[in-house]
């Protein structure tokens, strides 16, 4: 059996604080994990990554960062995305742009674990298929283990794609909305999904940035400065077992651990 962990998108120097102090904590409440997997597009001041964070992230013990439309907004890392195979961004982008949309890792007991990272499309900028983009990328890359990292808005289309690629991969599991979804579940055919896995940082503003820049915003319609929100920390993540011979999930957990309410 290996044991995944995934956590949820990691806000700005708060999250990554958050994630440092208590990684040991999760391995010893959980047993120790084949694989880690942690969404970093928000880590560097909340929009984006930089190589000290993607650095920093690796060192406390993660094996592969996803992303999402926020991995572009630190336009020095585009060129570490060209050349870092263990940071992802959606593959579903056209051809052409900076980075890959998906990795090929090994275990430490020799089994291979596809990553593979999209973007949805309903109330996203309109890139190519994510469902197509999958299959494309299954067919290709052989791996015992697939997971999904699916970056989408949309609750529909999360679950839609879930259960096209139902028995095909290991687990899609959602990003983007900040938002921990309490609909974790084994599909029928054996994926392992949940809508999204939430965020892990400062939950007392607005999707992990301070509640007065958002809300000006929404008050006056006008541009205003978005600050990370420091305060009301809680980590999200999700475990998932899968079998290593049949890639097939057996179990998901929720994590919702509150720091500071």
């Amino acid at each position: 059996m290996m044991r995944i962990l995934f956590v949820g998108d990691v806000v700005g120097k708060p999250g990554r604080t958050l994630l440092k102090e208590n990684i040991r904590k999760i391995e010893t409440q959980w047993g120790p994990f084949d694989f880690r997997i942690v969404n970093a597009e928000n880590a560097a001041g909340g929009f984006g990554l930089t190589e000290k964070v993607m650095n920093e992230l690796f060192d406390i013990g993660f094996h592969c960062l996803t992303s999402g439309n926020h991995v572009w907004d630190k336009k020095e890392f585009l060129e570490v995305l060209d050349s870092e195979q263990r940071v992802l961004r959606p593959a579903n982008y056209p051809p052409g742009v900076h980075g890959q949309g998906y990795g090929l890792f090994r275990s430490g007991n020799g089994i291979n674990i596809l990553v593979m990272n999209l973007q949805g499309r309903v109330f996203m900028p309109p890139i190519d298929c994510p469902f197509r983009k999958a299959e494309e990328i299954i067919e290709s890359v052989k791996a015992e283990v697939v997971v999904v990292d699916f970056h989408a808005e949309a609750t529909s289309e999360k679950k839609a794609l879930g259960l096209f690629l139902d028995g095909k991969v290991s687990c899609v599991l959602g990003t983007h909305t900040h938002v921990q979804t309490a609909d974790e579940q084994i599909l029928p055919k054996g994926t392992a999904y949940i809508t999204d896995v939430g965020m892990t940082g400062g939950h007392a503003g607005v999707i992990g940035m301070d509640k007065f820049g958002v809300m000006e915003r929404f008050l006056k319609g006008t541009p205003s400065k978005f600050e990370v929100c420091k305060n009301g920390l809680i980590l999200n993540a999700v475990v998932v077992e899968v079998e290593e011979t049949t890639g097939r999930a057996v179990d998901i957990v929720r994590i919702y651990d509150v720091y500071e309410k």
